[in-house]
């Protein structure tokens, strides 16, 4: 059974750094594509950020392309999504989704897609 359970989440203030982690467990693939989304009550889920699988490829939102990097460390089977300079527009539930395919770098991917999801972790930040 595939679970993802996210980690990281917090209060801060602008200005602030904040890393949130998707520890994967029961995920034997080997081509698989993570994303980190976020959603603020009454709005739609949005993706921030993805990471595919072995060849690193990376896609980011124009709002946070910058600020936020996102990396996969294999053997933890984990991916990080570490956020910089964080404003008060950050703030919103944060959840990671995988899918066992590849995901296109050159555009952002709808909901959807992804076929596993995270509980989600929430991210404060004040002005």
């Amino acid at each position: 059974q595939v679970q993802l359970v996210e980690s990281g989440g917090g209060s801060v203030q602008a200005g602030g750094s904040l890393n949130l982690s998707c520890a994967a467990s029961g995920f034997p693939y080997r081509e698989y594509c993570v994303a980190w989304f976020r959603q603020d009550p009454g709005k739609e889920r949005e993706a921030v950020a993805l990471i595919n699988s072995g060849r690193s490829s990376t896609w980011y939102a124009d709002s946070v392309k910058g600020r936020f990097t996102i990396s996969q460390d294999s053997a933890k089977e984990s991916v990080s999504l570490v956020m910089s300079i964080l404003q008060p527009e950050d703030t919103a539930m944060y959840y990671c989704a995988a899918r066992v395919a590849y995901c296109a770098t050159t555009y952002q991917p709808p909901a959807n897609i992804f076929t596993y999801w995270g509980q989600g972790t929430q991210v404060a930040v004040s002005s």
